[in-house]
């Protein structure tokens, strides 16, 4: 099984390579078909992100088992929150890559009679729920993160409503005590973010990936712009967690 994984994870860098340039010509046709340009060079591109879709899948064949085998490690975690979050995580990529794989065997023809919508739409929404629980993830990640930061450099100076003033003195007093606040936690959370990439990337990457299920299930509609510049985006996230490991968000 160990085999197994470090084979499969040879071929994953190179379906991020292929996600990148699929998810180009999709923003690259979207472009070229809204500037005008010839049904024949637009239809070029969209058979081009066809064919790169299809050597996507034949390269994910072997993703279910690793993402069962993540899960599996995934599920000693000592943080029940972390072990819940990233053990739902991979059980959904799990049935995403499931599908997926059906998906491949009916456009391959080594399957007939495979329902290309249906399966396509169990496929997105395994994705989408494995993306909720990685967002879900992250937000708990930057909580921890922010309260550790306060505790570590806890400030003694803060701001003091004098209990003198009445009506419109106090109103403005709370108002720009809620404001120093805002201040204050957003301040704290760009030096989060920014003294930890690996979270800062997984964000990110989670975000925009996130709207591409949304538009395919129809439940935040976009345009093919939008998903192929949030697709390739994220793609070229990845290959740099793949380039550089000290990047990718760990556990």
């Amino acid at each position: 099984m160990d085999s197994w994984v470090r084979f499969n994870a040879q071929s994953q860098a190179k379906e991020r390579i292929f996600r990148a340039a699929q998810y180009a010509c999709t923003f690259l046709g979207h472009m070229l078909q809204k500037k005008g340009a010839s049904a024949e060079l637009v239809a070029r591109i969209k058979q081009l992100e066809a064919h790169l879709s299809l050597g996507r899948k034949l390269f994910r064949l072997g993703n279910s088992v690793d993402s069962l085998e993540a899960a599996k490690r995934a599920i000693h975690l000592s943080d029940i929150v972390l072990r819940f979050c990233i053990t739902v995580s991979h059980l959904n990529r799990v049935m995403y890559f499931a599908c997926d794989n059906i998906l491949w065997a009916g456009r391959s023809g080594l399957v007939r009679h495979v329902d290309q919508d249906k399966w396509g739409q169990r496929s997105f929404r395994y994705y989408l729920f494995a993306l909720i629980m990685n967002l879900s993830r992250d937000a708990y990640e930057l909580k921890l993160l922010m309260e550790h930061e306060t505790c570590g450099k806890r400030q003694k100076g803060t701001l003091v409503v004098e209990g003198g003033g009445e009506g419109r003195e106090a109103i403005h007093g709370s108002t720009r005590q809620l404001m120093l606040r805002l201040r204050v936690q957003l301040h704290l959370l760009c030096h989060v973010l920014r003294s930890n990439p690996p979270l800062l990337l997984d964000i990110v990457k989670n975000t925009c990936d996130i709207f591409i299920p949304l538009d395919k299930l129809g439940l935040y509609r976009t345009n093919a712009g939008f998903v192929g510049i949030c697709g390739l985006t994220s793609s070229v996230l990845s290959i740099l967690t793949i380039l550089y490991p000290w990047l990718k968000l760990k556990p």
